[in-house]
């Protein structure tokens, strides 16, 4: 644990949430930049508690990673794993994230905030990449349906844990779409978890992206041809998801 605190003492903060806080470092100085995920102390938890939920959770990322690679899924590699210390320490992704990419700023960034300057980067940001908005969303479709076919659900499906990495950061010099934080990730293979996945995704889109229909049905156009016979019962589960969804926001 010592030398874990150590690399997270040399390393370079990124951003810091309720329940976690991220950096960039190096296991040692050859080698590629990672991206450390510290799930730090909740003193608001009794320590033991704590320290039980920290080590179930790091370890359960892990797991789900370890399974969408061994699926093909296009997620970011396992570089480091301390759970006793609450850090997983994965592949750095050189790129921005989808949200970015379709306009809807960086997370956490009011976007009457954003100056000329970010606005024509957003509006641009698309075309530096080499990829149009339809074959974007055909690639989001297929990663969560490739995700879905192995029972992983993600519990957090938005345009922000998606990142696109730039052409020149890949070994094939073209952009990579990966699935990202996978800290609410389980096991399941229920339809109808799988189909909140992608009632959570398609509110995202809607509440953050312009043309969010055209979009999204992109998505899924893409992800029912990637799950086959498998689609059926998950769109029938993602037709009662939306309709309770719709009473709830009647009822208010």
């Amino acid at each position: 644990m010592d030398s874990t605190i150590a690399l997270l003492a040399s390393s370079q903060p990124v951003s810091q949430g309720a329940e976690a806080a991220l950096y960039k470092g190096t296991l040692h100085s050859a080698s590629a930049p990672l991206l450390l995920k510290h799930r730090f102390a909740k003193g608001y938890r009794h320590p033991t508690l704590d320290a039980s939920l920290t080590k179930a959770r790091v370890a359960g990322e892990a797991r789900a990673l370890m399974k969408c690679l061994r699926s093909g899924v296009s997620v970011p590699g396992i570089r480091f794993v301390d759970a006793s210390a609450g850090v997983l320490g994965i592949e750095w992704i050189d790129g921005r994230s989808v949200r970015f990419l379709l306009g809807g700023g960086d997370e956490g960034v009011d976007d009457e905030e954003a100056d000329e300057t970010e606005e024509t980067e957003e509006e641009d940001a698309l075309a530096e990449y080499g990829v149009a908005r339809d074959e974007l969303m055909r690639r989001i479709g297929t990663e969560i349906a490739k995700m879905h076919l192995a029972d992983i659900v993600h519990g957090d499906l938005t345009t922000s844990n998606m990142m696109l990495r730039l052409p020149s950061a890949s070994p094939t010099n073209q952009p990579t779409l990966f699935l990202i934080d996978f800290g609410l990730a389980y096991t399941s293979a229920l339809a109808e978890d799988k189909a909140v996945d992608l009632y959570v995704l398609e509110r995202a889109f809607g509440s953050t992206h312009p043309d969010a229909e055209p979009l999204f049905a992109g998505v899924l156009a893409a992800y029912e041809e990637r799950m086959g016979k498998h689609w059926l019962p998950v769109r029938r589960k993602l037709e009662d998801v939306r309709l309770r969804g719709r009473k709830r926001s009647m009822v208010g």
